[in-house]
């Protein structure tokens, strides 16, 4: 327990030392402007794939592929 207490002390001030760093750097918020824009490229990817998927060629290949594995056509 003592030595959790010792090193404790040592990680919280390592902490602030960062957190000051990050700030004075202006670093701050970075990663929410990282979030977004990879919140925007999944949204992007998802409509392209919507589109793709409800094209008749997909529909075709998706039931000509489910008849052959049930083995109705």
């Amino acid at each position: 327990m003592r030595t959790v207490r010792r090193h404790g002390g040592r990680v919280r001030a390592a902490m602030g030392r960062r957190l000051r760093q990050v700030h004075a750097s202006g670093e701050a918020g970075m990663a929410t402007a990282e979030y977004a824009v990879g919140t925007v490229a999944a949204a992007s990817l998802a409509g392209v794939l919507l589109a793709i998927l409800k094209s008749d060629w997909v529909r075709e290949l998706i039931s000509d592929l489910i008849r052959s594995a049930l083995g109705l056509g």
